[in-house]
């Protein structure tokens, strides 16, 4: 049983990983969200897998899983953020761009966090004070760059600062265009790719605080150094809500100021 919360955090998300990449491909069911959202039998699963192990490691910490809601104490300070299979319409569909997103919120803030590419068998892990990821048993530091100038535009609703603000529009933006190579991938998988140098940037709408689904990734890019906001420049959680995270500062204004476009229109 892992000791440190650090260690049980990758644990946990690894344990998840597992479930995810031995049942890829197999027929799974649905079970239906609503709005056009489901889950799949392997989603369930890994959550559970997951949960039990956080559950046993920290009884006294409450744990918010996306499947099965909220267990343990009501006031808990310490709550786990657990996203067991980020990316599930391309998992369904048999696509392998997919994370799994475990983190510890103490307080107001994710004190460890970490997302495992169950494909790549890597785990990308911050203790709030330095991120990592870890492949072949090492551990390499993150290190952002905005040089690829790729930046991933999440398009999946909710859309909370429509009609001021639709991510999709941006696609459609000559400066974006001219500056930035645009990517689509459904997964917030995308987030540790920020903080590890292999995207420039990361836009989303959205009210994201203690979100299962970005918590990790937020985490990761804080840690790594990367700049992140909310939609009009201000701290993540506070004001308009939305997230712009970037490599390095240049990245950053570029990504405002085309931002700022649509907000003033």
């Amino acid at each position: 049983m892992p000791t440190t919360d650090r260690d049980l955090v990758v644990a946990a998300a690894q344990a998840g990983a597992a479930v995810v990449r031995a049942r890829y491909g197999a027929a799974t069911p649905h079970f239906a969200k609503g709005g056009g959202d489901f889950a799949t039998a392997v989603d369930i699963e890994a959550e559970r897998v997951i949960v039990e192990l956080l559950r046993a490691a920290r009884p006294d910490d409450a744990v918010v899983g996306e499947e099965s809601g909220r267990t343990g104490p009501d006031q808990a300070e310490r709550v786990w953020l657990v996203d067991p299979l980020c990316g599930t319409l391309n998992y369904a569909v048999r696509g392998t761009l997919v994370a799994v997103n475990v983190a510890l919120r103490t307080g107001t803030r994710s004190t460890v966090a970490a997302s495992a590419d169950p494909f790549t068998d890597e785990i990308f892990w911050t203790d709030g004070e330095g991120a990592w990821v870890r492949r072949d048993g090492g551990d390499e530091r993150l290190a952002p760059s905005g040089d690829s100038r790729l930046v991933d535009v999440n398009l999946d609703p909710p859309f909370p600062n429509e009609p001021d603000f639709r991510a999709v529009a941006l696609l459609a933006e000559p400066g974006f265009v001219a500056r930035f190579r645009p990517r689509v991938v459904s997964t917030t998988l995308a987030l540790a790719w920020v903080a590890a140098g292999r995207r420039a940037g990361y836009v989303t709408d959205g009210e994201l605080r203690d979100s299962v689904h970005f918590a990790s990734g937020i985490a990761l890019c804080q840690a790594a150094g990367c700049v992140v906001t909310d939609l009009r420049g201000e701290p993540v959680h506070t004001g308009a809500g939305g997230l712009v995270a970037a490599a390095d500062h240049e990245t950053h204004a570029e990504l405002l100021t085309l931002i700022a476009r649509q907000l003033a229109g």
